[in-house]
């Protein structure tokens, strides 16, 4: 198997498609003409979102994410962390770590996104 794709559930995939393209250099590859389902260019495997009303249409309950106590993580690698993070910032991102040099020698920061999920932005492994 091969994981296809990640869908996290926002308010509003528009804005957050807007979000990402402004806060991480992503592109759109793809929103559906409804606006309810939307997925972004990040590779091999897309992350994608759906909003809260079709999720509550399909009879699932979702639920609002927490940077603070988060289930989940979103992790996008750039070779320059610090100006990730000034790019996510202006663009709306709320800062949740600063850029640290982790002793196996990645270096970290992490944001959260306009609907609370945590994304860290990271060097690739080595």
């Amino acid at each position: 198997m091969q994981l296809g794709y990640t869908i996290l559930y926002v308010p509003d995939v528009p804005t957050t498609l807007k979000f990402y393209e402004a806060a991480f250099g992503l592109t759109t590859r793809f929103l559906h003409e409804s606006g309810d389902y939307g997925e972004l260019e990040t590779g091999s495997t897309a992350l994608a979102f759906s909003s809260h009303r079709l999720m509550q249409q399909l009879g699932k309950n979702p639920q609002a994410a927490s940077p603070t106590a988060p289930c989940f993580e979103i992790a996008l690698c750039t070779p320059d962390v610090a100006a990730a993070l000034e790019r996510a910032v202006a663009a709306g991102a709320t800062p949740m770590r600063p850029v640290e040099v982790m002793p196996w020698g990645q270096t970290i920061a992490y944001v959260a996104d306009i609907n609370g999920f945590l994304v860290e932005l990271c060097t690739p492994m080595a």
